[in-house]
């Protein structure tokens, strides 16, 4: 009987992870008695996603305030410090601000605008061509800024972020001054000192300052690469990844031990159920929302761990393109055969083909990681555990 159905999602229900968790083993047998619940089979190729928040917090991947104070401060000293280019995000970015402001004396906040690396926006282009600023140029003080667009809260949050992550610092006792600007080499009229927070372009950011002068350049990946007074880290990120955990405590990305993890996870499922899955960690998805403008990319990547399987970019005929161009003198069960004909015949590397054109030129884990955070969500869902199959199938698959 021919399939009805190509790529499922299924979300899969597992316990409040705790620190020291065994993970493995609640992954495994949540899967299994999903699998055994909904009466699903389990099959070779399916891809089992956890999501990143669940393995930092069995890993016990947590830092203080106090602590990311300290880093700071032991990197920075006591002279005025740029914090240039952070997400507008309590979630994401508060507690480190209190934290950095902890550990220093005085703060210059310099916000990207009319919105952040990741699309969180305090204004529009269109409120800034109204009023005649060229954001690649212009710099605005906070007193200018207050002159010319007022105070504006976020239309999702209700919250100023400008007047909130002021007033984060200056509870600190830090000294705060906030600037606008899309150059990094700005930040240098202020201080040499320089804590560059953005993300995907930090690699960018940090070459341009130290070409340009800068005197201690760090970004968010540099602070807690290793323990602080027991602190959780990260070897490769640092605090970028992290999340707010509660008012003095941030969750960090998981180490680099998660890659042992998602093969551990795939023998036990071979060994349990004789399917050779594969397995990812994921975190945020790699999409924009039209609405809101977000970007949602605000980890440093999407997967930090995942089996051999998954690496690599898909390698997909278009189906409409065969239809209407190779097969367009064909209808019914003609352009079917044909079209499941030319999939199996398929080369290996359709790279340049006109035949994959429009087809999605992202790396698997992007797009796998992406439908596990769209399917599990950030809310009460309680399904850390993500469950794909079909994704590896194709028109032929019956």
């Amino acid at each position: 009987m021919e399939r009805k159905t190509g790529v499922k999602s299924i979300g899969v229900r597992g316990p409040i992870i705790r620190e020291g968790d065994d993970l493995k083993k609640i992954v495994v047998d949540a899967v299994i008695e999903a699998a055994n619940s909904e009466g699903f089979k389990l099959n070779d190729k399916d891809v089992i996603g956890i999501t990143e928040s669940v393995v930092a917090r069995a890993q016990g991947n947590y830092a203080t305030v106090d602590q990311i104070a300290k880093d700071i401060k032991n990197k920075f000293g006591d002279d005025p410090i740029g914090v240039i280019f952070p997400i507008t995000s309590r979630n994401r970015f508060a507690i480190l601000l209190k934290g950095v402001a902890r550990g220093a004396k005085k703060i210059v906040l310099m916000f990207s605008y009319p919105s952040d690396e990741v699309g969180n926006a305090f204004l529009t282009y269109d409120e800034l061509d109204n009023k005649n600023i060229n954001p690649y140029s212009d710099v605005l003080d906070l007193k200018k800024y207050r002159e010319i667009f007022g105070y504006k809260k976020h239309e999702f949050t209700g919250v100023d972020y400008i007047e909130y992550f002021e007033k984060l610092v200056t509870d600190e006792g830090c000294e705060c001054e906030i600037i606008f600007a899309n150059q990094a080499k700005t930040i240098l009229s202020y201080t040499k000192n320089v804590l560059t927070c953005d993300i995907h372009t930090r690699v960018r950011t940090k070459r341009i300052l130290k070409e340009h002068g800068a005197n201690i350049v760090f970004g968010l990946d540099e602070i807690l690469t290793t323990s602080v007074d027991g602190s959780g880290y990260n070897e490769r990120y640092g605090l970028l990844g992290s999340n707010k955990a509660t008012e003095d405590k941030v969750k960090l990305f998981p180490k680099d031990e998660c890659k042992k993890l998602v093969f551990d996870i795939q023998k036990e499922i071979k060994d349990k159920t004789g399917k050779n899955v594969e397995v990812m960690v994921y975190g945020d998805g790699a999409f924009k929302d039209p609405q809101g403008k977000i970007w949602e990319l605000a980890d440093p990547v999407v997967s930090p761990a995942f089996t051999d399987g998954l690496k690599g970019t898909p390698n997909e005929l278009k189906l409409k393109y065969l239809a209407d161009n190779d097969y367009k003198h064909l209808s019914g069960d003609e352009l079917k055969n044909a079209i499941k004909d030319s999939i199996k015949k398929k080369d290996s590397d359709l790279k340049g083909k006109m035949v994959s054109e429009g087809t999605t030129p992202r790396q698997l884990t992007d797009l796998l990681g992406s439908l596990c955070d769209l399917t599990s969500g950030s809310g009460d869902k309680g399904t850390p555990i993500i469950l794909i199959q079909g994704y590896f199938d194709n028109y032929t698959n019956d």
